[in-house]
């Protein structure tokens, strides 16, 4: 490349400045993607850290409404089973309260086995039951149980209220008092169904 008059290398052309250009080394155009898939990660951290505290919870409350059920389930064998006091005073003449009496004696023992099953899963971290398989048998046996309450309960009510209208006793108001331990079970055994329905529809067959 010759000199000009002054000695002054002449400037580079388009062509060269373009060919300079393409030597030159790219620039970090790509560095944003590394800050992007941490915080990518990060989200995904959370997510799965909020995942399990949401189950966590989900069984912790599904434990405290199946104790539940149980005490007042209990509570309503007891009192019922006691209510004998002679004469017409008796429930074992009453085919309802048999009835009340039978569901709240299925119940006693589906809450202490459901009770015992999650205390087991808790303290081994095992279930008794295949994973695949028991939030469906958590919400049937719910379900199950919570239908026969309401049955057990539409029975009794109507009897319990014939009876108030032409002797209010001591017969009448322990049957009022089993009736309700029996209702309480009953709402507690729902909301355990509605976790366990919510439970099932999250559950993944992959």
């Amino acid at each position: 490349m010759a000199a000009d008059a002054d000695g002054n290398l002449p400037t580079p052309t388009a062509p060269a400045a373009e060919a300079d250009l393409e030597k030159s080394p790219p620039n970090a155009t790509a560095t944003p993607s590394a800050p992007a898939a941490s915080g990518d990660g990060g989200t995904a951290v959370r997510s799965v850290v909020n995942r399990w505290r949401r189950e966590d919870l989900l069984e912790k409350g599904t434990l405290v409404f199946r104790a539940l059920v149980l005490l007042f389930s209990v509570l309503a064998v007891v009192i019922l089973a006691s209510n004998k006091h002679g004469d017409w005073k008796d429930f074992d003449l009453y085919q309802e309260y048999r009835y009340l009496l039978a569901v709240s004696v299925l119940t006693l023992l589906y809450s202490v086995a459901q009770v015992w099953r999650q205390a087991h899963r808790f303290s081994t971290g095992r279930d008794l039951v295949p994973r695949k398989y028991s939030e469906l048998v958590d919400f049937a046996g719910d379900q199950l149980i919570a239908y026969l309450m309401i049955s057990g309960l539409s029975a009794a009510i109507p009897l319990t209220n014939r009876m108030r209208e032409g002797a209010d006793n001591i017969f009448t108001d322990s049957s009022c008092a089993s009736i309700s331990m029996a209702f309480f079970a009953f709402v507690c055994s729902a909301l355990s169904a509605l976790i366990s329905g919510f439970k099932l529809s999250k559950q993944t067959y992959i």
